[in-house]
């Protein structure tokens, strides 16, 4: 188990703490970036079958 003496070190992980610290962000805002374009692909796809079901009703 790991023991860090203080918050520093815990940060630093042992001289890898950048590349650590580093590829959670960039995962994170790889997720956040993908939910994000998925609701507006989800919502530009309910506009146009919601425009296009109005269409053939009227029909």
């Amino acid at each position: 188990m790991f023991y860090w003496s203080n918050f520093a070190d815990f940060l630093n992980m042992g001289g890898y703490g950048l590349y650590v610290w580093g590829s959670y962000l960039v995962t994170a805002l790889v997720l956040i970036i993908e939910v994000l374009r998925l609701r507006s692909r989800n919502r530009a796809l309910r506009k146009t079958l919601f425009s296009e079901f109005h269409e053939s009703s009227k029909n």
